[in-house]
């Protein structure tokens, strides 16, 4: 589907939150389920991804990575002492398996490995950079968690090193957010892995998240509980709709290849449904397409999904606005009789005390010395 030259495009926690956010657009399963590396996809399209790290902020946090896992991990180590298990016997010197192997599957069976002897020994162990895998719409996905810190009871911490500050203990909102949903990920990834050992370790539903303190470079850490993300990232990707019946769907040699002539391309891609929603412009490389057709549509879905909660079975706006005007609509729908009431009220503010919307231009109340515009 993405081209016989094409390579896949490997499907992370981030890109795996964001599909767990929109269960409901196939468009972005069957895209990533194809590995469709969807910021050339949207450039082909005419619609250019804003996405994108610039290559000073890449490299200022590869540097701050670095010197957070340094003399092997110590001062990680140290800071998941702490912040999650001051109780324990402090990490004099931590143990940091090599967990190189031959191609995804190798890896992630490495790091199963690497989990179960770190477990056994009962001792503060840092792995860095392990691979797991999780399985999403039927399809496997391998994911690269920043580290896994194995403590001497035996559990097991996902470590989220991120190159936003943390100031004054506290850092951006949406930054932790985002950041928490992409731990839930790896803490359910971790889960089934822990599922397989015959004595299953306790996965820490408290991660950590470590951040360049204030406006120096030196790491500091805060504790972040994703238990609620875990647990709606789990009902969601269980709710995905499996890759290979989205594809049953799809014409007969469908192709997202960017290479193909516009036409076809867009072809292609509209032969599978999406669910556009406001939120995807934060989280889809593929959001400013699918805006444009939504808009073009009509759709209410452009307006917010709380929007679209409240309309039931309203599902365009011009729907909205005929069942406004009176003109279609079953009165008894609670949509429907809110939307009449709104219209009313408006009606009246804007003085036509007849309750009813048209499409013309309102009549103000000229005042004396004045016109109406």
């Amino acid at each position: 589907m993405r081209g016989p030259a094409v390579p896949p495009q490997p499907l992370d926690a981030r890109a795996l939150a964001a599909l767990a956010a929109n269960p409901g657009c196939k468009r972005r399963a069957i895209l990533d389920g194809a590995g469709v590396n969807k910021t050339a996809l949207a450039s082909a399209l005419g619609s250019p991804s804003a996405f994108g790290q610039s290559q000073f902020a890449f490299m200022r946090g590869n540097a701050f990575e670095a010197r957070v896992k340094a003399d092997g991990g110590a001062e990680l180590l140290r800071l998941v002492h702490e912040k999650l298990d001051a109780g324990a016997e402090p990490p004099a010197a931590g143990t940091v398996p090599d967990l190189s192997a031959v191609g995804p599957e190798g890896r992630t069976a490495r790091t199963a490995l690497a989990l179960r002897e770190a477990t056994e020994a009962g001792v503060w162990t840092l792995l860095d950079h392990p691979l797991l895998a999780l399985d999403v719409a039927g399809s496997p996905a391998f994911l690269e968690p920043d580290a896994v810190v194995v403590h001497p009871d035996g559990s097991w911490t996902v470590v989220e090193i991120k190159s936003f500050p943390m100031l004054d203990g506290s850092a951006d909102a949406a930054k932790v957010g985002a950041a928490a949903r992409q731990a839930a990920v790896y803490v359910l990834a971790l889960e089934r892995v822990a599922a397989q050992l015959a004595v299953t370790p306790e996965v820490r539903h408290t991660v950590l998240l470590v951040c360049p303190k204030d406006f120096s470079n030196l790491p500091t850490a805060s504790a972040v509980d994703v238990r609620k993300q875990r647990s709606v990232t789990r009902r969601q990707l269980d709710r995905l709709t499996r890759i290979e019946d989205i594809a049953d769907l799809l014409p007969e040699g469908t192709c997202f290849s960017p290479d193909l002539p516009s036409a076809d391309l867009t072809a292609a891609v509209e032969s599978v449904p999406a669910t556009y929603a406001p939120e995807c412009l934060s989280a889809c490389e593929l959001a400013f397409h699918c805006r444009d057709h939504s808009r073009a549509e009509g759709a209410v879905t452009s307006l917010g999904r709380s929007l679209r909660a409240e309309l039931g079975g309203l599902t365009t706006i011009t729907d909205v606005l005929s069942a406004a005007r009176a003109e279609t609509g079953d009165p008894t729908d609670p949509a429907v009789a809110a939307l009449r009431r709104a219209a009313q009220l408006r009606a009246e503010a804007l003085g036509d005390r007849t309750g009813s919307l048209t499409s013309g231009e309102k009549q103000l109340p000229e005042t004396p010395g004045h016109t109406t515009c």
